[in-house]
Protein backbone atom coordinates (compact mmCIF):
# COMPACT_ATOMS: atom_id res chain seq x y z
CA UNK A 1 0.00 0.00 0.00
CA UNK A 2 2.94 2.53 1.12
CA UNK A 3 4.31 1.70 -2.48
CA UNK A 4 1.44 3.02 -4.26
CA UNK A 5 1.22 6.30 -2.61
CA UNK A 6 2.10 8.97 -4.89
CA UNK A 7 5.06 11.43 -3.68
CA UNK A 8 3.89 14.78 -4.13
CA UNK A 9 6.42 16.98 -4.86
CA UNK A 10 7.40 19.09 -1.79
CA UNK A 11 6.27 22.87 -2.64
CA UNK A 12 9.16 25.39 -1.84
CA UNK A 13 7.37 28.38 -0.03
CA UNK A 14 9.95 31.53 -1.34
CA UNK A 15 10.89 33.78 1.93
CA UNK A 16 9.33 36.84 2.34
CA UNK A 17 10.63 40.13 1.81
CA UNK A 18 11.03 40.98 5.16
CA UNK A 19 13.07 37.91 5.81
CA UNK A 20 15.20 38.53 2.56
CA UNK A 21 16.30 41.95 4.00
CA UNK A 22 16.95 40.71 7.35
CA UNK A 23 19.48 38.61 5.65
CA UNK A 24 21.01 41.58 3.53
CA UNK A 25 21.70 42.76 7.24
CA UNK A 26 23.21 39.83 8.92
CA UNK A 27 25.56 39.96 5.46
CA UNK A 28 26.33 43.19 6.31
CA UNK A 29 27.42 42.48 10.11
CA UNK A 30 28.80 39.36 8.93
CA UNK A 31 31.01 40.95 6.14
CA UNK A 32 31.93 44.23 8.56
CA UNK A 33 33.14 40.98 11.38
CA UNK A 34 35.05 39.21 8.80
CA UNK A 35 35.91 42.35 6.60
CA UNK A 36 35.00 40.51 3.61
CA UNK A 37 34.00 42.99 0.61
CA UNK A 38 32.60 40.30 -1.13
CA UNK A 39 29.94 40.12 1.47
CA UNK A 40 29.45 43.48 1.26
CA UNK A 41 28.62 43.42 -2.79
CA UNK A 42 26.65 40.32 -2.06
CA UNK A 43 24.63 42.42 0.38
CA UNK A 44 23.91 44.84 -2.20
CA UNK A 45 22.80 42.15 -5.16
CA UNK A 46 20.35 40.61 -2.81
CA UNK A 47 18.99 44.12 -1.91
CA UNK A 48 18.57 44.70 -5.60
CA UNK A 49 16.69 41.56 -6.26
CA UNK A 50 13.56 42.00 -4.17
CA UNK A 51 13.71 46.12 -5.05
CA UNK A 52 10.38 45.88 -6.82
CA UNK A 53 8.89 44.03 -4.17
CA UNK A 54 9.42 46.48 -1.33
CA UNK A 55 6.55 48.28 0.51
CA UNK A 56 6.56 50.83 3.24
CA UNK A 57 5.30 48.05 5.70
CA UNK A 58 8.09 46.19 4.53
CA UNK A 59 10.01 49.06 4.97
CA UNK A 60 9.34 50.56 8.19
CA UNK A 61 9.35 47.08 10.07
CA UNK A 62 12.78 46.76 8.34
CA UNK A 63 14.13 50.22 10.08
CA UNK A 64 12.58 49.22 13.28
CA UNK A 65 14.62 46.14 13.43
CA UNK A 66 17.76 47.52 12.41
CA UNK A 67 17.84 50.77 14.16
CA UNK A 68 17.40 51.12 17.68
CA UNK A 69 14.62 53.14 19.46
CA UNK A 70 15.67 56.52 19.86
CA UNK A 71 18.67 56.68 17.35
CA UNK A 72 19.16 59.42 15.05
CA UNK A 73 18.97 57.98 12.07
CA UNK A 74 15.92 56.27 13.13
CA UNK A 75 14.41 59.68 13.90
CA UNK A 76 15.92 61.08 10.52
CA UNK A 77 14.48 58.65 8.38
CA UNK A 78 10.86 57.97 9.99
CA UNK A 79 9.70 61.09 8.58
CA UNK A 80 10.27 59.95 4.66
CA UNK A 81 8.07 56.23 5.47
CA UNK A 82 5.77 58.10 7.94
CA UNK A 83 4.38 60.18 4.82
CA UNK A 84 4.43 57.52 2.66
CA UNK A 85 2.52 55.27 5.30
CA UNK A 86 -0.18 57.50 5.04
CA UNK A 87 -0.70 57.53 1.89
CA UNK A 88 -0.56 54.07 1.00
CA UNK A 89 -3.53 51.69 1.40
CA UNK A 90 -2.51 48.93 1.09
CA UNK A 91 -0.88 47.36 4.18
CA UNK A 92 1.50 44.45 4.42
CA UNK A 93 -0.41 42.48 7.01
CA UNK A 94 2.77 40.41 8.19
CA UNK A 95 4.06 43.64 9.02
CA UNK A 96 2.69 44.08 12.84
CA UNK A 97 3.84 40.80 13.80
CA UNK A 98 7.02 40.26 12.36
CA UNK A 99 7.80 44.44 13.59
CA UNK A 100 6.78 42.97 17.58
CA UNK A 101 9.70 40.30 17.02
CA UNK A 102 11.81 42.85 16.17
CA UNK A 103 11.04 44.74 18.97
CA UNK A 104 11.87 42.03 21.43
CA UNK A 105 15.72 41.82 19.47
CA UNK A 106 16.22 45.04 19.49
CA UNK A 107 20.17 45.85 19.90
CA UNK A 108 21.47 48.70 22.30
CA UNK A 109 23.68 50.08 19.16
CA UNK A 110 24.25 49.48 15.07
CA UNK A 111 27.04 49.72 13.23
CA UNK A 112 27.43 52.36 11.34
CA UNK A 113 27.37 50.36 7.71
CA UNK A 114 23.64 49.14 8.82
CA UNK A 115 22.77 52.67 9.55
CA UNK A 116 24.35 53.78 5.72
CA UNK A 117 22.54 50.52 4.20
CA UNK A 118 19.08 52.13 5.66
CA UNK A 119 19.69 55.18 4.31
CA UNK A 120 20.18 53.78 1.16
CA UNK A 121 17.39 51.64 1.14
CA UNK A 122 14.82 54.44 2.14
CA UNK A 123 16.62 56.71 -0.52
CA UNK A 124 16.17 54.01 -3.48
CA UNK A 125 12.36 53.36 -2.45
CA UNK A 126 11.57 57.10 -2.42
CA UNK A 127 12.81 57.13 -5.92
CA UNK A 128 10.79 54.06 -7.09
CA UNK A 129 7.59 55.77 -6.03
CA UNK A 130 8.36 59.13 -7.69
CA UNK A 131 9.22 60.81 -4.30
CA UNK A 132 12.07 63.17 -5.78
CA UNK A 133 12.19 65.93 -3.41
CA UNK A 134 12.09 63.08 -0.19
CA UNK A 135 14.58 60.87 -2.30
CA UNK A 136 16.86 63.97 -2.67
CA UNK A 137 16.95 65.05 0.94
CA UNK A 138 16.80 61.50 2.31
CA UNK A 139 20.22 61.17 -0.10
CA UNK A 140 22.05 64.50 1.08
CA UNK A 141 21.01 63.48 4.71
CA UNK A 142 23.00 59.89 4.11
CA UNK A 143 26.51 61.86 2.10
CA UNK A 144 26.50 64.05 5.32
CA UNK A 145 26.25 60.87 7.94
CA UNK A 146 29.15 59.40 5.40
CA UNK A 147 31.23 62.31 5.66
CA UNK A 148 31.48 61.81 9.59
CA UNK A 149 32.98 58.40 9.32
CA UNK A 150 36.18 57.21 8.06
CA UNK A 151 35.64 53.29 7.64
CA UNK A 152 37.03 50.98 4.70
CA UNK A 153 34.42 48.00 4.84
CA UNK A 154 31.89 51.41 4.32
CA UNK A 155 33.09 52.33 0.89
CA UNK A 156 31.22 49.73 -1.30
CA UNK A 157 28.12 51.19 0.29
CA UNK A 158 29.14 54.92 0.19
CA UNK A 159 29.69 54.37 -3.18
CA UNK A 160 26.20 53.35 -4.16
CA UNK A 161 25.18 56.33 -1.93
CA UNK A 162 26.98 58.79 -4.13
CA UNK A 163 25.56 57.47 -6.77
CA UNK A 164 21.94 57.61 -5.72
CA UNK A 165 23.27 60.99 -4.29
CA UNK A 166 23.78 62.18 -7.98
CA UNK A 167 20.99 60.45 -9.56
CA UNK A 168 18.20 62.09 -7.19
CA UNK A 169 19.87 64.88 -8.26
CA UNK A 170 19.51 64.84 -11.78
CA UNK A 171 16.01 63.69 -12.13
CA UNK A 172 15.15 67.01 -9.85
CA UNK A 173 17.56 69.02 -12.27
CA UNK A 174 20.05 70.43 -9.96
CA UNK A 175 23.53 68.74 -10.51
CA UNK A 176 25.38 72.14 -10.44
CA UNK A 177 24.26 72.56 -6.97
CA UNK A 178 26.42 69.54 -5.70
CA UNK A 179 29.54 69.85 -7.66
CA UNK A 180 31.15 71.35 -4.97
CA UNK A 181 30.38 68.53 -2.72
CA UNK A 182 31.07 66.08 -4.91
CA UNK A 183 34.59 67.00 -5.43
CA UNK A 184 35.06 67.38 -1.62
CA UNK A 185 34.14 64.16 -1.17
CA UNK A 186 36.38 63.21 -4.14
CA UNK A 187 39.28 64.69 -2.55
CA UNK A 188 38.29 62.77 0.94
CA UNK A 189 38.35 59.79 -0.89
CA UNK A 190 41.86 60.01 -2.52
CA UNK A 191 42.93 60.48 0.48
CA UNK A 192 41.62 57.75 2.13
CA UNK A 193 42.78 55.52 -0.72
CA UNK A 194 39.03 54.57 -1.36
CA UNK A 195 39.89 53.17 -5.43
CA UNK A 196 36.13 52.25 -5.61
CA UNK A 197 34.76 56.06 -4.27
CA UNK A 198 37.45 57.41 -6.93
CA UNK A 199 36.36 55.95 -9.36
CA UNK A 200 32.59 56.61 -8.65
CA UNK A 201 33.07 59.98 -7.66
CA UNK A 202 35.18 60.53 -10.96
CA UNK A 203 32.34 59.00 -13.06
CA UNK A 204 29.75 61.23 -11.34
CA UNK A 205 31.54 64.61 -11.65
CA UNK A 206 32.16 63.92 -15.51
CA UNK A 207 28.59 63.30 -15.70
CA UNK A 208 27.94 66.15 -13.94
CA UNK A 209 29.90 68.09 -16.27
CA UNK A 210 28.86 66.53 -19.59
CA UNK A 211 25.38 67.43 -18.41
CA UNK A 212 26.25 70.94 -18.63
CA UNK A 213 28.18 70.08 -22.12
CA UNK A 214 31.38 71.79 -19.74
CA UNK A 215 33.78 69.90 -21.95
CA UNK A 216 36.66 71.61 -21.08
CA UNK A 217 36.03 71.16 -16.99
CA UNK A 218 35.76 67.51 -17.52
CA UNK A 219 38.61 66.66 -19.55
CA UNK A 220 40.79 69.18 -17.22
CA UNK A 221 39.90 67.13 -14.14
CA UNK A 222 40.09 63.81 -16.30
CA UNK A 223 43.94 64.38 -16.88
CA UNK A 224 45.01 65.48 -13.46
CA UNK A 225 43.10 62.56 -11.75
CA UNK A 226 45.30 59.63 -11.17
CA UNK A 227 43.35 56.44 -11.81
CA UNK A 228 44.63 53.12 -10.78
CA UNK A 229 43.34 49.67 -12.33
CA UNK A 230 39.63 49.67 -12.14
CA UNK A 231 37.74 47.72 -9.33
CA UNK A 232 34.51 47.71 -10.98
CA UNK A 233 33.40 46.97 -14.56
CA UNK A 234 30.45 49.13 -14.18
CA UNK A 235 32.36 51.75 -13.54
CA UNK A 236 35.13 51.08 -15.98
CA UNK A 237 32.06 51.22 -18.83
CA UNK A 238 31.37 54.54 -17.57
CA UNK A 239 34.75 56.11 -17.83
CA UNK A 240 35.38 54.56 -21.41
CA UNK A 241 31.70 56.18 -23.08
CA UNK A 242 32.77 59.64 -21.22
CA UNK A 243 35.55 59.79 -22.71
CA UNK A 244 34.56 58.82 -26.01
CA UNK A 245 32.08 61.48 -26.19
CA UNK A 246 34.87 63.71 -24.84
CA UNK A 247 37.22 62.54 -27.40
CA UNK A 248 34.57 63.15 -30.45
CA UNK A 249 33.72 66.93 -28.93
CA UNK A 250 37.71 67.23 -29.17
CA UNK A 251 38.02 65.47 -32.82
CA UNK A 252 39.62 62.69 -31.94
CA UNK A 253 37.53 60.30 -33.45
CA UNK A 254 40.10 57.50 -33.72
CA UNK A 255 40.20 56.94 -29.63
CA UNK A 256 36.78 57.69 -29.18
CA UNK A 257 35.39 54.75 -31.43
CA UNK A 258 37.80 52.67 -29.18
CA UNK A 259 36.84 53.82 -25.91
CA UNK A 260 32.65 53.89 -27.17
CA UNK A 261 33.21 50.77 -28.59
CA UNK A 262 34.99 48.85 -25.26
CA UNK A 263 32.56 50.95 -23.43
CA UNK A 264 29.61 48.93 -25.26
CA UNK A 265 31.58 45.36 -25.37
CA UNK A 266 31.85 45.28 -21.45
CA UNK A 267 28.79 46.85 -20.52
CA UNK A 268 26.36 43.67 -18.61
CA UNK A 269 23.86 42.57 -21.74
CA UNK A 270 21.21 43.52 -18.89
CA UNK A 271 22.32 47.66 -19.05
CA UNK A 272 20.47 47.70 -22.38
CA UNK A 273 20.01 51.92 -22.35
CA UNK A 274 23.80 52.16 -21.62
CA UNK A 275 24.37 50.05 -24.61
CA UNK A 276 22.16 51.72 -26.77
CA UNK A 277 23.72 55.22 -26.02
CA UNK A 278 27.71 53.62 -26.58
CA UNK A 279 26.23 52.44 -29.93
CA UNK A 280 24.68 55.66 -31.05
CA UNK A 281 27.34 57.61 -30.29
CA UNK A 282 29.75 55.02 -31.67
CA UNK A 283 28.01 55.11 -35.00
CA UNK A 284 28.05 58.48 -35.71
CA UNK A 285 31.90 58.72 -34.36
CA UNK A 286 32.57 56.03 -37.59
CA UNK A 287 30.46 57.91 -39.80
CA UNK A 288 32.47 60.87 -39.40
CA UNK A 289 35.81 58.69 -39.48
CA UNK A 290 34.38 57.87 -42.98
CA UNK A 291 33.12 53.99 -42.18
CA UNK A 292 29.82 52.93 -42.59
CA UNK A 293 28.80 50.43 -39.58
CA UNK A 294 27.10 46.76 -40.50
CA UNK A 295 23.65 46.48 -40.66
CA UNK A 296 23.88 43.80 -37.36
CA UNK A 297 24.98 46.70 -35.69
CA UNK A 298 21.12 48.42 -36.12
CA UNK A 299 19.32 45.20 -35.77
CA UNK A 300 20.50 43.98 -31.80
CA UNK A 301 17.35 42.33 -30.15
CA UNK A 302 15.63 45.49 -28.37
CA UNK A 303 17.77 48.08 -29.97
CA UNK A 304 15.63 48.27 -32.97
CA UNK A 305 13.13 51.02 -32.44
CA UNK A 306 15.69 53.10 -30.55
CA UNK A 307 18.26 53.30 -33.59
CA UNK A 308 15.78 53.42 -36.09
CA UNK A 309 17.09 57.42 -36.62
CA UNK A 310 20.69 56.40 -35.99
CA UNK A 311 20.64 53.68 -39.26
CA UNK A 312 18.43 56.16 -41.61
CA UNK A 313 21.16 58.23 -40.94
CA UNK A 314 23.79 56.16 -42.55
CA UNK A 315 21.68 54.91 -45.00
CA UNK A 316 22.22 58.41 -46.26
CA UNK A 317 25.57 58.93 -45.67
CA UNK A 318 26.11 55.55 -47.56
CA UNK A 319 24.87 56.70 -50.58
CA UNK A 320 25.86 60.42 -50.60
CA UNK A 321 22.38 61.98 -51.10
CA UNK A 322 22.42 64.84 -49.85
CA UNK A 323 19.44 65.62 -50.02
CA UNK A 324 18.31 62.66 -47.99
CA UNK A 325 20.53 63.22 -44.88
CA UNK A 326 18.65 66.52 -45.00
CA UNK A 327 15.38 65.10 -44.51
CA UNK A 328 16.46 62.68 -41.84
CA UNK A 329 18.44 65.04 -39.54
CA UNK A 330 14.98 67.73 -39.83
CA UNK A 331 12.46 64.12 -39.21
CA UNK A 332 14.46 63.16 -36.26
CA UNK A 333 16.07 66.37 -35.07
CA UNK A 334 13.79 65.83 -31.69
CA UNK A 335 16.07 62.52 -31.24
CA UNK A 336 19.63 63.87 -32.02
CA UNK A 337 19.29 66.82 -29.74
CA UNK A 338 17.69 64.74 -26.55
CA UNK A 339 21.21 62.55 -27.12
CA UNK A 340 23.27 65.45 -27.88
CA UNK A 341 24.29 64.54 -31.18
CA UNK A 342 22.55 67.32 -32.93
CA UNK A 343 25.85 69.22 -33.16
CA UNK A 344 27.69 66.10 -34.43
CA UNK A 345 24.66 65.38 -37.27
CA UNK A 346 26.29 69.37 -38.64
CA UNK A 347 29.76 67.79 -38.95
CA UNK A 348 28.10 65.17 -41.11
CA UNK A 349 27.10 67.40 -43.86
CA UNK A 350 30.87 67.27 -45.11
CA UNK A 351 31.08 63.41 -45.46
CA UNK A 352 27.95 63.12 -47.41
CA UNK A 353 29.21 65.46 -49.91
CA UNK A 354 31.79 63.67 -49.99
CA UNK A 355 30.57 59.96 -50.19
CA UNK A 356 28.77 61.27 -53.21
CA UNK A 357 31.54 63.05 -54.86
CA UNK A 358 33.33 59.81 -54.59
CA UNK A 359 30.52 57.89 -55.72
CA UNK A 360 30.12 59.87 -58.79
CA UNK A 361 34.45 59.72 -59.68
CA UNK A 362 33.54 56.16 -59.71
CA UNK A 363 30.51 55.86 -62.10
CA UNK A 364 31.18 58.64 -64.48
CA UNK A 365 34.95 59.07 -65.84
CA UNK A 366 34.42 62.79 -66.78
CA UNK A 367 31.20 64.63 -65.96
CA UNK A 368 30.84 68.38 -65.68
CA UNK A 369 31.15 70.64 -62.72
CA UNK A 370 27.19 71.85 -63.19
CA UNK A 371 25.91 68.22 -63.16
CA UNK A 372 27.29 67.43 -59.55
CA UNK A 373 26.09 70.30 -58.15
CA UNK A 374 23.01 69.13 -59.53
CA UNK A 375 23.79 65.39 -58.28
CA UNK A 376 25.31 66.49 -55.11
CA UNK A 377 21.95 68.88 -54.09
CA UNK A 378 23.62 72.02 -53.79
CA UNK A 379 21.30 74.48 -52.48
CA UNK A 380 24.20 77.72 -52.42
CA UNK A 381 23.74 80.92 -54.58
CA UNK A 382 27.01 79.91 -57.04
CA UNK A 383 26.22 75.99 -57.44
CA UNK A 384 29.09 75.58 -59.43
CA UNK A 385 31.62 77.20 -57.69
CA UNK A 386 30.80 75.34 -54.75
CA UNK A 387 30.83 72.34 -56.60
CA UNK A 388 34.17 73.74 -58.40
CA UNK A 389 35.83 74.20 -54.64
CA UNK A 390 34.77 71.02 -52.77
CA UNK A 391 36.09 68.85 -55.52
CA UNK A 392 39.02 70.58 -55.43
CA UNK A 393 39.56 70.23 -51.69
CA UNK A 394 38.83 66.50 -52.19
CA UNK A 395 41.20 66.04 -54.38
CA UNK A 396 43.56 67.83 -52.37
CA UNK A 397 42.84 65.59 -49.39
CA UNK A 398 42.91 62.06 -51.26
CA UNK A 399 39.72 61.45 -50.97
CA UNK A 400 39.33 61.13 -54.65
CA UNK A 401 41.58 60.35 -57.48
CA UNK A 402 40.53 62.52 -60.31
CA UNK A 403 41.87 66.14 -61.45
CA UNK A 404 39.67 69.68 -62.55
CA UNK A 405 39.79 71.17 -66.26
CA UNK A 406 39.02 74.77 -65.09
CA UNK A 407 38.71 76.22 -69.04
CA UNK A 408 35.95 73.38 -69.73
CA UNK A 409 34.47 72.98 -66.63
CA UNK A 410 34.45 69.54 -65.89
CA UNK A 411 35.74 66.63 -63.36
CA UNK A 412 38.22 64.08 -65.01
CA UNK A 413 38.56 61.21 -62.79
CA UNK A 414 41.66 58.98 -63.22
CA UNK A 415 41.44 55.19 -63.70
CA UNK A 416 41.84 52.98 -60.54
CA UNK A 417 44.45 50.86 -59.87
CA UNK A 418 44.68 47.82 -58.14
CA UNK A 419 43.98 48.39 -54.03
CA UNK A 420 46.74 45.33 -53.38
CA UNK A 421 49.35 46.71 -54.84
CA UNK A 422 48.67 49.59 -52.38
CA UNK A 423 49.38 49.71 -48.37
CA UNK A 424 45.73 49.30 -47.30
CA UNK A 425 45.72 45.73 -46.92
CA UNK A 426 48.80 45.64 -44.75
CA UNK A 427 46.94 48.62 -42.75
CA UNK A 428 43.77 46.36 -42.28
CA UNK A 429 45.31 43.12 -41.43
CA UNK A 430 47.76 45.17 -38.63
CA UNK A 431 44.25 46.61 -37.21
CA UNK A 432 42.55 43.72 -36.73
CA UNK A 433 45.94 41.83 -35.72
CA UNK A 434 46.36 44.52 -32.82
CA UNK A 435 42.85 44.57 -31.76
CA UNK A 436 43.21 40.55 -31.04
CA UNK A 437 46.20 41.18 -29.04
CA UNK A 438 44.77 43.87 -27.35
CA UNK A 439 41.86 41.55 -26.55
CA UNK A 440 44.24 39.10 -25.33
CA UNK A 441 46.16 41.14 -22.93
CA UNK A 442 43.17 42.26 -21.59
CA UNK A 443 41.95 38.84 -20.33
CA UNK A 444 45.29 38.32 -18.65
CA UNK A 445 45.31 40.97 -16.63
CA UNK A 446 41.35 39.72 -15.99
CA UNK A 447 42.45 37.03 -14.76
CA UNK A 448 41.73 36.29 -10.99
CA UNK A 449 43.03 33.47 -8.63
CA UNK A 450 42.35 32.41 -5.22
CA UNK A 451 44.37 33.96 -2.06
CA UNK A 452 46.95 30.61 -1.78
CA UNK A 453 47.14 29.97 -5.82
CA UNK A 454 51.00 30.99 -5.56
CA UNK A 455 51.42 27.92 -2.69
CA UNK A 456 52.27 24.95 -4.70
CA UNK A 457 52.17 22.18 -1.90
CA UNK A 458 50.42 18.30 -2.06
CA UNK A 459 46.47 18.47 -1.12
CA UNK A 460 44.54 15.74 -0.34
CA UNK A 461 41.37 14.62 -2.23
CA UNK A 462 39.29 16.36 -0.10
CA UNK A 463 41.01 20.02 0.48
CA UNK A 464 41.06 19.40 -3.72
CA UNK A 465 37.49 19.57 -3.73
CA UNK A 466 36.90 22.01 -0.97
CA UNK A 467 39.33 24.33 -3.36
CA UNK A 468 37.26 23.52 -6.39
CA UNK A 469 34.10 24.34 -4.79
CA UNK A 470 35.67 27.61 -3.62
CA UNK A 471 37.01 28.69 -7.24
CA UNK A 472 33.48 27.52 -8.53
CA UNK A 473 31.99 30.29 -5.91
CA UNK A 474 34.34 32.78 -6.74
CA UNK A 475 33.75 32.41 -10.33
CA UNK A 476 30.09 32.10 -9.67
CA UNK A 477 30.16 35.65 -7.69
CA UNK A 478 32.37 37.48 -10.25
CA UNK A 479 29.40 36.58 -12.62
CA UNK A 480 26.92 37.95 -10.30
CA UNK A 481 29.20 41.57 -9.96
CA UNK A 482 29.11 41.77 -13.79
CA UNK A 483 25.29 41.65 -14.24
CA UNK A 484 24.63 43.52 -11.43
CA UNK A 485 22.24 46.83 -11.60
CA UNK A 486 24.30 48.90 -14.09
Amino acid sequence: MGQDVEKRPVEVVPPSVLSQLKGVIASIEKGVLNKEMRLMARANRQMFAVRRQLKTSTVSAIMKHALPAGSDALARLSPFVAALEKSEKDMDVDSPAITGQSHGSQKQSVLPEVEIFCYLLVTIFLIDQKKLKEAKACSTAAVKRLQQLNRRTLDFLAARVFYYYSYSHEITDSLADIRGTLLALHQTATLRHDELGQETLLNLLLRNYLHYNLYDHAEKLRSKTQRSDSHSNQQLCRYLFYLGKIRTIQLEYTDAKECLLQAGRKAPASARGFRIQCTKWAVIVRLLLGEIPERTTFMQPGMRKALRPYFELTNAVRIGDLELFRHVAEKSSSVFTADKCHNLIVRLRHNVIRTGLRNISIAYSRISLTDVAKKLHLDSATPVDDAESIVTKAIRDGGIDASVDHSNGWMQSKETGDVYSTQEPQQAFHSRIAFCLNIHNEAVQALRFPPDAHKKELESAEKRRERQQQEQELAKHIAEEDDDEF
